[in-house]
């Protein structure tokens, strides 16, 4: 990765993936543009039907300013369509203003896209800014999806509210992986675990990596046992990637970052749910 600095605001831009965080001050919108140009499609793509109903991310986020959310990651897929470049799915992450700057911070997530492969999302999130882990929560009968049909309008900016109105129990379920210690063996299971939503392991496949390596310490504030710590490490292991392993050919090879939208969120949420379930199967 490569940075420059805005106002003492690092912002670092990712060359092996469409996508750009900041920490502590809100992205611009030539900083958006530069990462994610579909955010700013003026219409949806030549291949929708007269039925869509194009939902321009830009206004919603513009909206949505005005309402105090403010965005601190932008991702977009790569496409080999370039004629689709201008219009495929991306992700923001946002803060309302009223959230001060914190080890972890509540984010709300909204995927959308114009060439009709996504639906308009809005999601839970939570930060970590140690480890700059971007958390995905779950829950699914708290998930707002909008298809391109109808008048979608008001919905689209009600439903930040309503996610926001979710993160009592996001927060709630942090603090108490937090309060939780896991054993050695308790995070070598959860490692193990982590590993097969991660990897291919049909037909007895073993995994490249081990669960020694995607729980080691990269960082003093990351050496606790504490299920929230266990969790962020093995999360930052898997999602960034980078780690020697072993392919099943025996040849060795570094680990792939997770780079898509689709498999960094269902990586992400699988990793709650492993995490909310082995919290109450320890209380």
């Amino acid at each position: 990765m490569h940075a420059f600095v805005v106002d003492r605001n690092p912002v670092s831009f990712s060359r092996a993936r469409t996508e750009a965080r900041s920490d502590r001050d809100p992205l611009t919108e030539d900083q958006l543009r530069r990462v994610a140009p579909s955010i700013f499609a003026e219409e949806a793509h030549d291949s929708r039907s007269k039925r869509y109903t194009y939902i321009p991310t830009i206004s919603v986020l513009r909206g949505l300013q005005g309402e105090g959310f403010e965005p601190f990651m932008v991702a977009q897929t790569r496409v080999r369509d370039d004629s689709r470049r201008e219009h495929t799915k991306h992700m923001l992450r946002l803060r309302h203003r009223s959230q001060s700057v914190a080890l972890d911070t509540n984010e709300i997530i909204l995927i959308n896209s114009h060439d009709g492969s996504s639906a308009y999302q809005m999601l839970a999130g939570t930060y970590r800014l140690v480890c700059r882990n971007g958390m995905v929560c779950f829950r699914a009968d708290e998930d707002i999806k909008i298809s391109h049909k109808g008048n979608v309008g008001e919905r689209v900016v009600s439903s930040a509210y309503e996610v926001l109105d979710g993160f009592t129990r996001v927060v709630e379920e942090r603090e108490g992986m937090k309060a939780l210690t896991l054993n050695a063996g308790e995070q070598s299971a959860f490692a193990r675990a982590a590993l097969e939503l991660r990897f291919d392991t049909d037909n007895g496949k073993a995994t490249p990596v081990t669960e020694a390596q995607v729980l080691a310490v990269r960082r003093s504030e990351d050496r606790a046992d504490d299920l929230w710590t266990v969790t962020n490490r093995v999360q930052e292991a898997l999602v960034r990637g980078g780690i020697d392993g072993r392919l099943a050919n025996g040849r060795r090879a570094a680990t792939r970052a997770v780079q898509g939208i689709d498999q960094n969120v269902k990586l992400n949420r699988a990793l709650w749910v492993l995490a909310t379930e082995m919290r109450r199967m320890k209380e």
